[in-house]
């Protein structure tokens, strides 16, 4: 398969409230995305994913999307986003946003139009309305039910103001190719699908999860690849979350989506026979697919890597989120350094939750009143939600806001962060953005697609070559051990001890 720039592509996510704020007000936008993109060109990756920037009344964090053809005033307007990917593209990053086709918000024109038709209508076929609830759940916590004026009931799997939408209407299949189509007519080289297995649903099957992975979701990802493939070179990322990668593995096929995000790596233990074991499951099911792989540690959802690697249990799992555990921080840098070496020598794409490459550790401490993700006031106020790694990035300075803006932002900024700032590490030789600032130019030239060849290790130790030359060694034991032969020390995520590679230590050699 010949290659294309997403097969092996270094991609940076964006939470755009949280990136940079350009006109004060707290908020990140457009205009401060704009004014930084010299800096991720700098950093070295090869496209920028946004997570949605359609009007929304931020139910969820703009996942709640009330227009799909316009932008949040909050962000600034279409034509700014325009300017943006043209800009983008100038600096050689491509541009990925955020489809959400499972639902809606309940501010936009089609739900409410559905409010105002009453029972019966064309207009609440779009939806699922019912005279009696299901007993389905929430994933965010409560009914998945919410009951309206005239007494009927509408689906929601995620807070109440996001209706699904009801995929077995044409006019909704017909409306997403729409959308697609206008943003991919304005240069937009990806789209990322939320929640991506849950659109379909089965009311009648008995099983208390029948909106997950039923078959009929494929058929829309199909007539989605064909709509893509009218294009040049634009590609669709699924979120697929499935323990089983067989399963993960379907929404690979080549008429369906061209990558998805590898959730059971960044789910992974800080264990060399588990992240052996997701590292050979990922490449046997997507090798004969075709399909590159993607390494991800974290992302707007997720408790960031520092604050994970530094607990007892470093794995992940959204049912279990531990929220507020305590974490050797220090530790959990040492191992995120290594981490990022791993990710970012395996074949395929990898991607950088903006924040990472500075370190950040979760924020734990947010005050109640100061939270907004729907998860606290739905859980009754007993889950925190993911606030915690969705805090302004610092830029600058040595007090907040850091260089974010001008004004307070909307989530407040640990005073510690002055050491972790984006201005503070540009020239420490030692610092987090210096280390992936270096490994991104050596994957650039020497890693991405492809594939590996696993070396004779200690159990303890994950050891593998690229086709490039280069042979990446992670040392997850307690003690040192024995660097192979080599010519040279091209990056090491921490000190050598002689020709040692210390505990929680990667190295990549040439």
């Amino acid at each position: 398969m010949p290659e294309t720039w997403w097969r092996g592509a270094a991609i940076y996510q964006v939470y755009p409230r949280s990136f940079a704020d350009g006109n004060g007000d707290g908020i990140g936008d457009l205009a401060g995305l704009r004014s930084r993109l010299p800096y991720l060109a700098d950093l070295g990756v090869n496209a920028v994913w946004l997570t949605p920037w359609y009007p929304s009344p931020m139910a969820d964090g703009g996942y709640d999307v009330a227009d799909y053809r316009d932008i949040e005033p909050t962000f600034g307007t279409l034509e700014e986003a325009e300017k943006f990917i043209a800009e983008a593209h100038e600096l050689g990053i491509k541009v990925i946003i955020d489809v959400v086709p499972n639902h809606s918000s309940d501010r936009s024109a089609w739900f409410q139009e559905a409010l105002a038709a009453g029972p019966g209508s064309a207009a609440r076929q779009r939806f699922w309305f019912r005279d009696e609830p299901g007993d389905w759940k929430s994933i965010f916590g409560g009914p998945a039910w919410t009951q309206v004026p005239d007494g009927q009931w509408y689906l929601h799997l995620f807070a109440p103001e996001q209706p699904d939408f009801n995929w077995t209407n044409p006019e909704v299949h017909q409306e997403f190719h729409d959308v697609l189509r206008f943003w991919f007519d304005r240069g937009v080289d990806g789209i990322r699908i939320d929640s991506a297995a849950v659109l379909v649903k089965d009311f009648d099957g008995g099983d208390p999860d029948g909106y997950t992975d039923q078959p009929e979701v494929h058929d829309v990802y199909r007539g989605w690849r064909r709509l893509a493939e009218e294009y040049d070179d634009r590609i669709f990322i699924g979120e697929v979350w499935f323990p089983d990668q067989e399963r993960f593995a379907r929404y690979l096929r080549p008429d369906e989506m061209h990558t998805a995000f590898n959730f059971d790596f960044l789910a992974c233990p800080w264990d060399a026979a588990a992240l052996r074991h997701s590292i050979q499951e990922t490449m046997a099911t997507h090798i004969p697919l075709g399909a590159p792989p993607t390494w991800v540690l974290s992302n707007h959802d997720v408790a960031r890597v520092v604050t994970r690697y530094g607990r007892e249990d470093t794995s992940w799992d959204h049912g279990a989120r531990r929220d507020g555990v305590p974490s050797d921080l220090e530790l959990g840098y040492r191992r995120s350094r290594a981490a990022a070496l791993l990710a970012m020598a395996l074949p395929g794409g990898v991607y950088i939750y903006q924040g990472e490459e500075l370190g950040l550790p979760e924020v734990d401490d947010i005050p109640g009143d100061l939270r907004q993700d729907p998860m606290w006031p739905r859980s009754g106020y007993t889950i925190p939600g993911r606030d915690g790694c969705r805090v302004p990035l610092p830029w600058s300075g040595g007090e907040p806001p850091f260089g974010f803006g001008t004004g307070e932002p909307w989530l407040p900024q640990p005073e510690a962060w002055n050491k972790l700032t984006a201005e503070a590490q540009a020239q420490d030789l030692g610092s987090m953005l210096t280390l992936y600032k270096t490994a991104l130019a050596i994957r650039r030239d020497r890693l991405g697609d492809g594939t590996l060849t696993w070396l004779g290790s200690a159990p303890e130790v994950l050891a593998f070559t690229r086709e490039s030359g280069l042979t990446c060694l992670v040392n997850l034991g307690s003690e040192p051990v024995r660097l192979p032969p080599h010519e040279t020390v091209l990056l090491a995520s921490g000190p050598l001890e002689g020709e040692e590679l210390p505990t929680d230590t990667a190295v990549w050699l040439a």
